[in-house]
């Protein structure tokens, strides 16, 4: 009982750090890399599609990505869904090649995405700490219940609290690197 509670506290705050990864690795920092684009999606046949499932994305240069849609028919629409993206980027057709200049990012767009950057993982800390909350929740009803003494308690406290304190520090090295990454021009 005690470790199945422990597993699922680590699995859970296991993805709290993988969806902290997933959400910075949309912050622009200045930098062309693909998975900048992989949040838009577009209409393709009548279903909405992430943007990779219809083109190749491709890093031309270090400001630079390309877009290549498979279908001829797509390029327009493509086009116009990285247009209209939170990413404020505007996309130039050459053919069937559509090109994303990446403009440089200015010193007061840096600290927004810094401040951005910290309150997004201030959110993964609140997650992570919402879990070992309710792991502990669960660990006093066993010993309600009397299905485990207050000792075993006590230690699976001590276990779970290591693992919120291993994974906010994980939380800690990405934030800081992100804001690294942010912060070199």
């Amino acid at each position: 009982m005690i470790e199945d509670i422990r597993k699922d506290a680590q699995s859970r705050m296991k993805k709290s750090v993988e969806a902290l990864r997933q959400e910075l690795a949309k912050l622009r920092t200045g930098r062309a890399h693909t998975s900048l684009l992989d949040h838009i999606r577009v209409t393709y046949y009548g279903t909405e599609v992430p943007i990779n499932q219809v083109a190749n994305v491709a890093v031309e240069d270090a400001r630079t990505l390309t877009v290549t849609p498979w279908e001829r028919n797509m390029v327009p629409v493509v086009e116009k869904a990285i247009r209209e993206s939170d990413l404020g980027l505007n996309p130039a057709t050459a053919g069937n090649v559509i090109r994303v200049p990446l403009p440089p990012l200015t010193e007061e767009r840096r600290k927004e995405l810094v401040r951005v950057v910290r309150q997004e993982a201030e959110q993964a800390r609140v997650a992570i700490r919402n879990i070992r909350r309710d792991a502990n929740h669960h660990l006093k009803e066993l010993v309600k219940e009397k299905e485990i003494s207050q000792d075993e308690e006590r230690r699976a406290e001590e276990e779970i609290q290591k693992l919120t304190d291993r994974f906010i520090a994980q939380v800690d090295e990405i934030l800081e690197a992100k804001e690294k990454e942010l912060l070199s021009v």
